[in-house]
């Protein structure tokens, strides 16, 4: 399912506008993603939770030259998915 679709549907099932429904995409996109900066985890009961993962620094190699390198620590997004997202996936 695009973006798109997903508008579509969110604008049928609410009987409001597309762009209204677009609008509301975007502001909960925005709430996730500036929560998630803030290192604050999201919770959707029975849908799932986005946290921030941490991934020590380690080392690799450069896949044309073989050559080792250091890749740096960065933070993750991780989803785990709600008791009522996995038994409907896995009623399909």
């Amino acid at each position: 399912m695009t973006k798109e679709e997903l508008v579509g549907k969110i604008a049928k099932e609410a009987d409001i506008s597309k762009t209204k429904a677009n609008t509301a995409l975007k502001a909960l996109f925005e709430g996730v993603t500036v929560a998630l900066k803030k290192g604050k985890r999201v919770s959707f009961v029975g849908f799932g939770t986005f946290t921030v993962g941490r991934r020590k620094a380690r080392m690799g190699r450069n896949p044309q030259t073989g050559a080792t390198i250091r890749i740096a620590a960065s933070k993750v997004p991780r989803f785990r998915a709600g008791k009522s997202l996995k038994d409907a996936v896995r009623k399909s």
